[in-house]
């Protein structure tokens, strides 16, 4: 499977509400009539990341896309913990690692009509992604 998209969600959960796991969206999404969990992983409240669908199983998290990509979902709404930040770095670093050509994204950036997972997910990878270095000119003044 070729992953062109790594593709960040939120659980649509208030911000307030108990901790929701991995197991709390297998059995929405079950509801709905689907196999399963479509994310491949879930990050709880506390930082906590969960295993979804396994990475060789196709998604279920973005309409056309699904085939091309992995989701990860964070709990919560709009106001995530500085612990699910940090968590959903390291998944994206581990995906990077073993599909370095995918793009982060988030789910608002490949469907127009969605607002999830509630902030700029590209800005925020391009301030964050540990990967970028600054480039220094040694012939420069400081």
């Amino acid at each position: 499977m070729k992953i062109k998209y790594l593709v960040v969600h939120c659980a649509d959960t208030p911000d307030s509400a108990p901790h929701y796991t991995a197991a709390d969206v297998h059995a929405w999404h079950k509801a709905r009539g689907w196999d399963g969990i479509g994310y491949h992983a879930v990050i709880g409240r506390d930082g906590t990341v969960e295993a979804g669908r396994p990475e060789y199983w196709q998604g279920a998290h973005v309409a056309s896309h699904n085939s091309v990509s992995l989701g990860v979902c964070l709990i919560g709404r709009k106001l995530f913990a500085l612990e699910q930040y940090r968590t959903l770095k390291t998944v994206l670093l581990d995906w990077i690692e073993r599909y370095p050509d995918a793009e982060v994204v988030g789910h608002r950036d490949l469907d127009s009509l969605k607002m999830c997972p509630n902030f700029d997910v590209r800005q925020w990878w391009a301030e964050n992604d540990p990967r970028k270095t600054l480039e220094i000119n040694p012939c420069s003044k400081p």
